[in-house]
């Protein structure tokens, strides 16, 4: 089994950052990718940015350039810093992973974490 515990989020005033992180543990083997990914009231849940395995990255085109990914390998963490914040980045965000098991190669979502920007 995998928990991830996520940190981070809150309350901040346009213009502001925040720093989210996302760790994870477990029988893991290895992590194949992680995520973040959010969900505004009434809306589906959205890719934020990913980072894989070989350190390639993915951003939403609404975050290119102000949000950041990046991962701790010996930690099995995962960090998203937002800066420039925006009223529309309001949303839960949540922490997805991508594990390698024994037996078989498994999705985890982190519990989420709320993230509102006031204007």
């Amino acid at each position: 089994q995998v928990q991830l515990v996520q940190s981070g989020g809150g309350l901040v005033q346009a213009g502001g950052s925040l720093r989210l992180s996302c760790a994870a543990s477990g029988s893991i083997l290895s992590i194949n990718a992680m995520g973040w990914y959010r969900q505004a009231p009434g809306k589906q849940r959205d890719l934020v940015a990913i980072v894989t395995s070989g350190g390639n990255t993915n951003y939403q085109d609404s975050v290119k350039g102000r949000f950041t990914i990046s991962r701790d390998i010996a930690k099995n963490t995962v960090y998203l810093q937002m800066n420039s914040l925006k009223p529309e980045d309001t949303a839960v965000y949540y922490c997805n992973v991508v594990v390698t098991l024994v037996t078989s190669i498994r999705e985890y979502w982190g519990q989420g974490t709320q993230v509102t920007v006031s204007s």
